[in-house]
């Protein structure tokens, strides 16, 4: 069985499944990832996921893989998308917005085989609320740069949880994969071995 090829360029989902053991190959998908007008977030991370995908797997030519993994996670609130921000003055006004209330994080991802064929994609859902912290507190974490290259301008594993004060769901989804379900999913196709 060849390893599993990753489709992120995401260093925490790296992180995630080395640290669960697994042989992987890094292949990011390079896709457009702007939100449709009128695109709500689920129906979003269904096309992107799918697009990454199809990125990877064309991407892939002869190489060996076990499977493919493409994933894409999104912050919501009041119905919203929050990307990643474009600056810092972007991630004081995500951070704002987001700092003394509940949100949600999802991450859709999608197992496929390297010829390109589904084998199951799913959406996980963690809730984070997040204290309400001072402006001075929020405009310095943000020129940290911490959060500049993440969804909703935040690190939960890193600097920014001084400011998480509850997760109820997947903590790892919130960091960028949600790691129980993605080798549940592994295992029960049949694309994993042995594990641990």
């Amino acid at each position: 069985m060849g390893p599993l090829i990753l489709g992120s360029a995401s260093p925490r989902r790296r992180e995630i499944l080395s640290g669960l053991g697994l042989s992987i190959v890094v292949l990011p998908a390079d896709i457009d990832e702007s939100v449709r007008p009128g695109e709500t977030a689920a129906a979003y991370l269904e096309r992107i996921v799918l697009d990454k995908l199809h990125a990877v797997t064309n991407r892939l030519g002869e190489r060996p893989a076990a499977a493919v993994l493409v994933a894409d996670t999104s912050v919501i609130i009041d119905d919203s998308i929050l990307g990643k921000p474009s600056d810092v003055a972007d991630a004081v006004r995500l951070l704002t917005r987001l700092c003394g209330r509940v949100h949600r994080v999802h991450t859709r991802y999608a197992i496929g085989t390297s010829s390109g064929a589904l084998v199951v994609a799913r959406t996980v859902t963690t809730e984070v609320t997040l204290r309400a912290a001072s402006a001075d507190e929020i405009d310095r974490y943000a020129r940290s740069g911490e959060g500049l290259d993440k969804a909703g301008a935040y690190a939960a594993q890193g600097i920014g949880s001084f400011l998480v004060e509850r997760v109820n769901g997947s903590y790892t989804n919130v960091v960028g994969l949600p790691a129980c379900e993605v080798v549940l999913d592994l295992k029960e196709h049949g694309l994993l071995g042995p594990f641990p």
